[in-house]
């Protein structure tokens, strides 16, 4: 149970998380999968790619804003609306380049909005005691729905190389259409706390302000880099297998193995959170993540690469759900919807940054240069957290 939201609301929560990562997850694949249909050119790829990113980018702060005048619920449910007119929009008329742009861009921000909703119910209705419990359940659930949009894929496609599109835009739809219907099973009272945060006004005043927070900005850089260095293991050990003369399956078990570590980290966070601390445990979880990082770009036994790759989903795991908690707990009430939108916003910049630069810094050194310069990177986000106390 996630605060004093009661068992119903707690797994409509969850639920919610689950299917709007399963949607995304879903109708991305799908949308290139159709513009591959369409013979579109290398670019317009590239296009669709950047336009999922875009909206969220310009719209994390204005949404984070929404989310603590109008309440956490009132927002899942635009979100989720976006995303249901997204699915219908390309079932009906995806067939072009401008059309598939258009959706990708209302599914960029339908997310958004559905996932800062949902990480404003945490923050504002869960102890701060019961923070790092309760992210790390709604990150579990997120993370299982991730797995779940690509293994419908594979259930829709089959065995061809190219699957239905439209039938899968059809799936999408109906997921979305049940995304939209659980948001009001989550009880109304999530907003309450909220509301009574926006009568007793903002002292702190804006983004600005929340940005001098003590604590805001180290965890916001934590968690760009955490995410990008998944991005990056996700792109690059696939370059790493080719090197090393590993099969495109043996690559596939290892990337299932680094995710499904990761969301095991995640289930019993809340006790391992109390027990050691949560400053003590997210510099452990950073520490983990550099060995393994390191220990793999240096050559090994296939056998031995697969337990660095569970390691690694062992620390990279636990770091989003932790800055998510940690932030939630600097942010002033009121604002912490704002923080946590301004945290994805930072995450937004982090994924196009840090890969470009440990591109740049590890070109010529192959992949194992980039694990390199990617453990690198995580490690130097240890040295931000030198002197930060938090309440555990």
């Amino acid at each position: 149970m996630i605060g004093d939201l009661g068992p119903r609301s707690s797994s409509a929560l969850l639920i919610h998380s689950a299917l709007i990562q399963a949607v995304t997850f879903l109708v991305r694949p799908a949308t290139t999968y159709r513009a591959l249909e369409l013979d579109v050119p290398g670019f317009a790829l590239g296009l669709l790619a950047a336009s999922y990113a875009v909206f969220p980018l310009l719209l994390a702060l204005p949404i984070g804003g929404l989310v603590d005048r109008l309440g956490e619920r009132r927002l899942m449910a635009i979100g989720s609306a976006v995303v249901l007119g997204c699915s219908a929009f390309l079932l009906l008329w995806g067939t072009s380049v401008p059309a598939l742009v258009a959706g990708t861009a209302l599914l960029g921000a339908g997310q958004l909005a559905c996932v800062v909703g949902q990480q404003a119910v945490v923050a504002n209705n869960a102890a701060s005691s019961r923070l790092d419990s309760a992210f790390g359940y709604l990150t579990f659930a997120a993370s299982l729905g991730q797995a779940l949009g690509p293994l419908a894929i594979s259930l829709v496609g089959g065995a061809s190389v190219r699957p239905d599109t439209q039938a899968i835009f059809l799936l999408a739809t109906a997921m979305s259409l049940v995304l939209f219907l659980t948001t009001f099973v989550v009880s109304g009272r999530v907003s309450s706390r909220t509301s009574r945060a926006k009568s007793a006004g903002d002292p702190k005043g804006g983004t600005i302000g929340l940005l001098r927070t003590p604590g805001v900005i180290r965890a916001m850089a934590t968690s760009a880099t955490v995410l990008a260095v998944v991005d990056l293991t996700v792109v690059y050990l696939p370059a790493l297998g080719a090197e090393r003369g590993l099969t495109a399956a043996t690559v596939g078990l290892m990337l299932t193995v680094r995710a499904v570590f990761s969301m095991v980290s995640r289930i019993g966070l809340g006790s391992i959170s109390r027990r050691l601390g949560r400053m003590k445990l997210l510099v452990l979880s950073l520490a983990v993540s550099t060995i393994a990082l390191a220990v793999a770009a240096i050559p090994m036994p296939v056998w031995l690469l697969f337990i660095v790759m569970a390691f690694l989903g062992l620390g990279l795991g636990i770091g989003q759900p932790l800055t998510m908690s940690w932030l939630s707990a600097q942010a002033p009430e009121g604002q912490r919807g704002r923080a946590l939108a301004l945290r994805l916003a930072g995450n937004r910049v982090g994924q196009v940054v840090l890969p470009s630069a440990i591109g740049v810094v590890a070109v010529g050194l192959g992949a194992a240069g980039v694990f390199l310069a990617s453990a690198v990177a995580v490690g130097g986000t240890m040295l931000l957290l030198r002197g930060v106390r938090l309440d555990d």
